[in-house]
């Protein structure tokens, strides 16, 4: 146990004292931090909104229309031509025009033809869509006699409630909350996997094509150096985890309100868009800033947290084993670590699929089946433990797939060991898997 720690030890000063450590460490937390201000910069302040010129010839509108905060749409001079249009989306005056001509019927079948000068994105084909199928569908009501406030009153009527068998709402806000912070979780796992990951197969390949694991395994078992060697770096990877963390939220919290005072509002709308589209509208739809902080009230923050470091670290050290392996076993050649590797990156591709179900179906049979197999429960589990524990993820899932995830890495580790103590002294040949298993299998 001596040994594993003292090549723990070595394997993570030798990487923190290093000048890349101390820049990876600090400058990616002032890269994000400044991708993320550039956000919401040019979300608020470059009015990049898209702009549609509104020729209403069949006075749908009767002069009015209600504006909304990504579309401006302008109700222009019924005398203007197609020509005069056009030039207008030529000077940059109107994105696109919409004409509605005089014989247009809200009940009929007519179709309206928006005319653009650039190819506009799903999502605001969508709100432009929606707009005008809500606009025409009170044109509709109205025509059938009924009344502006029976309108109102229909369009404001029952709504349903979500909330759980103890009488706990269960709003949209914290739904979206939970999507974005389990995909955030399980997406970051996935990279920090195979970062740290990578990192335990290079340092291998290094000491095995450099001849200094000869030296090594003459005071040491192979089995140590490997363990110590994952241990080592994980260390490392847990300290500059921590550190951009603490960078990043400290950064967000004390620098953002000083450089951008007026913009902070906006902050929540832009920090949810990467997370998805189904996400950001549940939220936006909802509240705003206020409602998003009620959002995080609801969410085990704690719980997340404390899942997050074990399942981080028992997928580390199961798929890190999997990497020494690997690294042991090839030589110079990136290739053949390449190909080798194929069998180990599958899982966690397969795991992330799993987890593009599991945020949006938590209970579904697929994701109950990936958070529980320890090959992918460190991603999907995440996904699923931000809908709540035990609302969502019963206690016997979790201590279950935290058994199975600690039986997995114990299994991975003694194969891995194995294949290590063999291939890391043997130079000069093309391993392929066929021979690894028969080193795994061989008696000592």
């Amino acid at each position: 146990m001596n040994k594993i720690y003292l090549i723990a030890q070595r394997e993570f000063l030798t990487r923190v004292q290093k000048k890349t450590f101390l820049l990876t460490t600090i400058l990616l937390p002032l890269l994000i931090f400044g991708f993320y201000a550039l956000m919401i910069y040019f979300q608020v302040k470059t009015g990049n909104n898209t702009k549609i010129a509104i020729v209403d010839k069949a006075n749908i509108f009767n002069g009015k229309f209600q504006q909304d905060d990504e579309i401006e749409y302008k109700l222009v001079g019924n005398a203007l031509t197609t020509p005069q249009l056009n030039e207008l989306v030529e000077l940059k005056k109107f994105d696109g025009y919409l004409v509605i001509p005089q014989s247009f019927n809200p009940n009929g079948k007519d179709t309206l033809q928006l005319s653009s000068g650039k190819s506009l994105g799903i999502m605001t084909r969508e709100k432009i869509q929606g707009k005008f199928e809500k606009i025409l569908e009170q044109q509709r009501l109205l025509s059938l006699n009924v009344s502006q406030s029976e309108l109102d009153s229909i369009q404001n009527g029952n709504k349903i409630k979500f909330a759980n068998i103890s009488g706990q709402e269960d709003t949209a806000t914290k739904v979206g909350i939970s999507y974005g912070v389990g995909f955030a979780s399980a997406m970051l796992i996935y990279m920090l996997l195979f970062i740290y990951g990578s990192m335990v197969m290079r340092g291998v390949m290094e000491e095995k094509t450099s001849r200094i694991a000869e030296v090594i395994v003459s005071s040491v078992k192979p089995f140590q150096l490997m363990m110590g060697k994952i241990t080592g770096i994980g260390a490392v990877g847990i300290l500059q985890f921590i550190i951009w963390i603490v960078l990043v939220i400290g950064l967000q919290m004390i620098l953002l309100p000083i450089l951008f005072p007026e913009l902070m509002h906006h902050a929540s709308q832009v920090a949810i868009q990467p997370v998805g589209v189904q996400a950001a509208k549940q939220i936006q739809d909802h509240g705003g800033i206020g409602a998003i902080l009620d959002g995080f009230k609801q969410v085990n923050i704690p719980m997340i947290i404390g899942c997050f470091v074990f399942y981080f670290l028992g997928g580390y050290l199961l798929y890190s084993s999997m990497f020494a392996a690997v690294g042991s076993a090839v030589n110079e050649d990136p290739q053949d670590a390449q190909s080798l590797m194929l069998p180990i990156m599958m899982p966690i591709i397969f795991a992330i699929v799993i987890m593009t179900k599991a945020v949006n179906e938590p209970t579904s049979a697929l994701a109950v089946f990936g958070s529980i197999f320890p090959l992918t429960s460190p991603i999907v589990m995440m996904a699923r433990i931000a809908y709540g524990v035990p609302d969502t993820v019963p206690y016997w899932q979790l201590g279950l797939s935290a058994i199975l995830l600690i039986a997995g890495f114990l299994g991975t580790t003694w194969i891995a060991g194995k294949i290590y103590r063999t291939g890391i002294l043997m130079y000069g040949k093309k391993i392929t898997w066929k021979e690894m298993i028969k080193w795994v299998v061989r008696k000592n």
